[in-house]
């Protein structure tokens, strides 16, 4: 039998008869496992937006999108197309023309990104159940959707005839534009939806047909911005990927949902890394009871010390046993922490108690990377206060 463990755990589980003792003990590992538990349910939570953030994106962004590697646009021909429609788990691809524009409606003037996009755009996202007034566009027609931000800007509604709207782009090798007539392309549309999605995406996007776009920045027939993609459900982008990285060699760049929303992963992750390490202090501060603790224990247990040392047990035998103690501490306080923690965010998930709006409760995710980020924090500070404090442990102390 290993003789430090077994006394570490009859020192641990055990009553002191010094009441003060128990108590300060119950508040060094109560402080670890609210901290832990603490830890485990803000990573949780952190993960949970991660996830809504992307699930909220695929109202508007592909499961994979192509960026011309070189320049703003490309040609996309009918073998291009054959070879894409070649690749096991494309569910279904939209052709797209994306460019910035003047709008002007009356005496407003606001600079936006103009999406024209095909009859296959709907079968690539879901933006259409994101129109809270008016309707989606029509193929082969002059209507646009706009976002409510725009709308507000310029102070145009839905099907608003009687404020003409117009769109506006600088002619390709004009020079300096200093009028209207001459350096511009100009069209004029009917705006006959808006779409809610977030602020972002509201003061900055207007929808349109493919064909209106080409019109207006007088692409040729097979001149495009980029592809967007659907995959399959089972489909693995990994192979799909590589697949079109084959096929296309070095004409796109290509990216999925999370890249194309990477300033928004970009901020999670910081503030996720700030959080961790805010209450990865908590937890430092938390252990300093757990030295305190078996501090006090050393000097409670003396005697007890003195007697053992007497009968041959090694100085570093008695700091063994301490070290294991405190160490033990942490890892059980942690293993309980970490359990509450799964619990409430399995109750979040399951019951949904904690609500972000009166029909989005808060999301949290079980994560097992996070599990182990924090029972690895915990077990490691833990074990490096429990080595401070059982150094406390000399020869004098024990004989005094």
């Amino acid at each position: 039998m290993n003789f430090p463990l077994y006394i570490a755990k009859r020192y641990l589980f055990s009553k002191s008869s010094n009441n003060a003792i128990n108590i300060m003990t119950l508040i060094a590992s109560g402080g670890v496992i609210i901290a832990s538990a603490a830890l485990f349910i803000v990573l949780s939570v952190f993960a949970g937006l991660k996830d809504y953030s992307l699930n909220f994106s695929t109202f508007v962004d592909p499961d994979l999108k192509l960026i011309p590697s070189e320049g703003k646009s490309f040609q996309w021909t009918e073998n291009d197309q054959a070879s894409l429609l070649k690749i096991e788990g494309i569910s279904a691809y939209s052709e797209i023309i994306e460019e910035r524009i003047f709008i002007k409606s009356e005496n407003k003037n606001q600079i936006a990104t103009l999406k024209g996009v095909d009859e296959n755009y709907l079968n690539v996202t879901t933006i259409d159940s994101m129109v809270t007034k008016g309707n989606w566009i029509t193929a082969n027609s002059n209507e646009v959707v706009s976002g409510w931000g725009i709308s507000n800007n310029l102070s145009f509604g839905v099907l608003d005839y009687l404020k003409p709207l117009s769109f506006y782009v600088p002619k390709v090798g004009k020079g300096q534009a200093t009028s209207i007539q001459g350096y511009y392309n100009s069209v004029y549309v009917n705006n006959v939806g808006l779409f809610d999605i977030n602020e972002q995406l509201n003061n900055n996007y207007v929808f349109s047909d493919i064909k209106l776009a080409k019109q207006l920045l007088n692409y040729k027939d097979e001149q495009l911005s980029a592809i967007e993609i659907k995959l399959n459900p089972k489909a693995n982008e990994d192979l799909i990927r590589s697949e079109i990285e084959a096929a296309f060699t070095g004409k796109f760049n290509i990216k999925n949902r999370a890249e194309l929303n990477d300033a928004l992963f970009k901020m999670l992750n910081t503030e996720n890394l700030a959080i961790y390490l805010i209450f990865t202090l908590v937890i430092i501060i938390a252990l300093f009871n757990v030295i305190g603790a078996i501090i006090m224990m050393i000097l409670d247990k003396k005697k007890s010390l003195n007697t053992l040392f007497n009968m041959g047990t090694e100085t570093k035998a008695i700091r063994s046993i301490f070290f294991l103690q405190g160490s033990l501490m942490t890892v059980v306080s942690g293993l309980i922490g970490v359990s509450l923690g799964l619990l409430i965010v399995f109750i979040q998930q399951s019951f949904e108690f904690v609500m972000l709006t009166p029909d989005l409760a808060y999301p949290v995710r079980i994560n097992v990377l996070n599990v182990l980020i924090v029972l690895g924090t915990i077990f490691g500070l833990g074990i490096v206060a429990s080595k401070i404090a059982s150094q406390r442990i000399t020869q004098g102390l024990i004989k005094s």
